[in-house]
């Protein structure tokens, strides 16, 4: 008999969604850097290289089963080339368009594709809590939106290609995050079948950059050989794993809270480094994103309506 998935607030779950809230918050100005250097599409073909290298290589460390069979690498690498190739290159693109504050904001989005997604194609249910504080927090969401609309410097076409692509982002990104929840992702060890997923969307990564871009283009300075390192091993190959994890413990709606947090955590770093001045609509965009948040994921009284149990989606 399957247990019910954990609480929210056990430290399984809780200690990953902090670290993986915070690393994913400060990546936003670490592309920025990386995109004024190399092209795009180059620096996602770099970035997901080093980290399904070190996936594959630390899986191999821990004895995982790093030997796919064919239909076991064709499902990574359909993994890979949604999450790894089409999300970050729309990512990445966005960023030359708006701000990156801007991209975390709408990336907030994801939690609504996952969650239908999920109740359509994981069977989830979802309590009234839950249903009550996404609400909250995507009006929170709405009201950073707002703001960082009107502070972005970027013309009104510039404005909404990049809100354009980040939307497509979002898509993209939540369909293998519903993958990880299906019972034939939760056969596979977690980071080997992130390693493979990486290395194909580098595969394909390489070949949309020969084909846009040209022969690879390589940053000289050390910010973007950092930048490169923490984005592959600590944003990328870390994360990732823990994500990922949250996303089987406790389902695609729920682990994909991190990204409605992710702005508030991208302003305050923003705040320490970079002189952001919060204003009244922002403090409180931030506020109700923290209380929606807090009610969505609260333990619910009755578990089997909760989302994400592992026990009701393998019947």
């Amino acid at each position: 008999m399957t247990d019910h998935p954990p609480s929210f607030f056990a430290p399984r779950v809780l200690f990953p969604f902090i670290l993986v809230t915070l690393i994913w918050g400060s990546t936003w100005f670490v592309i920025r850097g990386q995109i004024a250097e190399v092209p795009s599409s180059w620096s996602v073909t770099y970035r997901f290289l080093l980290a399904g290298l070190l996936m594959l290589g630390v899986a191999a460390v821990k004895g995982q089963r790093i030997r796919f069979t064919t239909p076991e690498l064709a499902y990574a690498a359909l993994i890979g080339t949604l999450q790894f190739t089409f999300n970050f290159n729309l990512v990445y693109a966005a960023e030359h368009h708006i701000t990156s504050g801007l991209v975390a904001v709408v990336f907030a989005l994801l939690v609504v594709p996952n969650a239908i997604l999920a109740r359509i194609f994981l069977g989830n249910r979802f309590s009234s809590r839950f249903v009550l504080g996404s609400a909250l927090a995507l009006i929170g969401v709405a009201l950073l939106f707002v703001h960082e609309v009107r502070a972005d410097p970027s013309s009104a076409p510039d404005t909404l290609l990049g809100v354009g692509l980040t939307v497509c982002a979002v898509l993209t990104a939540s369909v293998p995050n519903v993958m990880q929840a299906s019972a034939r992702a939760r056969a596979l060890p977690i980071m080997s079948l992130l390693g493979w997923s990486m290395l194909f969307g580098t595969l394909a990564n390489t070949l949309w950059s020969l084909w846009t871009v040209g022969p690879p283009i390589w940053g000289h300075s050390l910010g973007y050989a950092l930048g490169l390192a923490y984005l592959g091993v600590a944003a990328g190959a870390l994360t990732f794993t823990l994500y990922f994890g949250l996303i089987r413990d406790i389902g695609p709606a729920k682990a994909s809270f991190s990204n409605v947090l992710i702005p508030v955590i991208a302003m305050a770093i923003s705040t320490l480094f970079e002189g952001y001045h919060w204003v009244p609509l922002t403090m409180a965009g931030g506020a109700i994103v923290i209380l929606g948040m807090v009610i969505a994921l609260a333990p619910a009284r009755d578990l089997s309506a909760d989302e994400g149990d592992p026990a009701r989606r393998q019947d």
